[in-house]
């Protein structure tokens, strides 16, 4: 055997590892730059009143996350990033929203952007639709029958300082008395043309029938007032939920610039303690 067929061929270089740095991601947001874009977004969303930005409002928005998170070339945001940022995190929260409702209650959300989302978006989220009330039809009767003697209705009693009245009404109260003012209702109808083709009966007859006639009126009279009680009622409630809804956000927006201030006066101790060290340092070195 040759010599040269036994020699053993060298051991191949071990690979060379590379010492570049990982791609930076354009589209990765922290927590702490989402929640300056949901706010930037969310003053200009309710500045417009709910309403869609324009180009130059994602504009201000993109400079108020760069201006507290842009230090960075690389991690300064354009107005189409922003956008597209809100438009994620909007899909999720529709998502988050409808797990949450789906359970009745018994989960919560662990998103960390859900309760800032659902003080700004959650009243546009459709919620479940009420039924209707029924409409009962007022029937065409030439000889109605006789009618069961309608209980009285209790009408309350307004004072001179009563500006509205008390939201506590009970709405089962209009269900109860519903029925039998329908029914008077369409006696009245049928009342008024039997006075056209009755004026043949007897004084007596048009006496009992104008009396009739006179308490219909005041019950249908007592059911339009049922009817605006009902409507201030509702109103009254509408304007409670707005006010606390409006207390809510404020809240909200309160604690998150709270908590930014922290953030921010925590960094600027850092920088300082930071600061003093390479200080200390650089004397000692002298």
């Amino acid at each position: 055997m040759d010599g040269s067929d036994t020699q053993t061929s060298p051991p191949p270089p071990p690979p060379r590892t590379s010492h570049n740095p990982l791609p930076f991601r354009e589209d990765c947001w922290s927590e702490d730059a989402t929640f300056t874009l949901i706010e930037a977004w969310g003053d200009r969303y309710i500045e417009l009143n709910r309403g869609n930005l324009r180009q130059k409002h994602w504009q201000e928005v993109a400079d108020a996350v760069n201006a507290h998170h842009g230090a960075n070339k690389k991690a300064r945001r354009t107005d189409v990033q922003c956008k597209n940022r809100i438009d994620t995190l909007k899909k999720k929260y529709k998502i988050e929203k409808a797990r949450i409702l789906g359970s009745d209650g018994t989960l919560t959300s662990k998103w960390p952007f859900y309760y800032r989302l659902d003080g700004l978006i959650g009243s546009t989220v459709p919620a479940k639709k009420s039924s209707p009330p029924l409409a009962l039809p007022l029937p065409y009767r030439k000889n109605p029958p006789s009618l069961p003697h309608a209980s009285p209705v209790q009408l309350p009693v307004r004072s001179g300082k009563e500006k509205r009245p008390s939201p506590a009404v009970d709405d089962s109260f209009f269900r109860r008395n519903f029925s039998a003012a329908a029914a008077a209702a369409a006696a009245a109808a049928a009342a008024d043309d039997d006075v056209d083709s009755g004026s043949s009966r007897s004084s007596t007859e048009s006496r009992r029938r104008d009396g009739d006639m006179n308490g219909f009126h005041q019950l249908a009279q007592a059911i339009t007032r049922f009817g605006e009680i009902y409507e201030r009622v509702e109103g009254t409630k509408q304007r409670q939920m707005i006010e606390l809804e409006k207390q809510r956000m404020q809240f909200a927006k309160d604690l998150e610039f709270q908590r930014m201030q922290l953030f921010m006066d925590t960094q600027v101790q850092i920088e300082k303690i930071k600061r003093a060290k390479r200080a200390s340092a650089s004397d000692s070195y002298l």
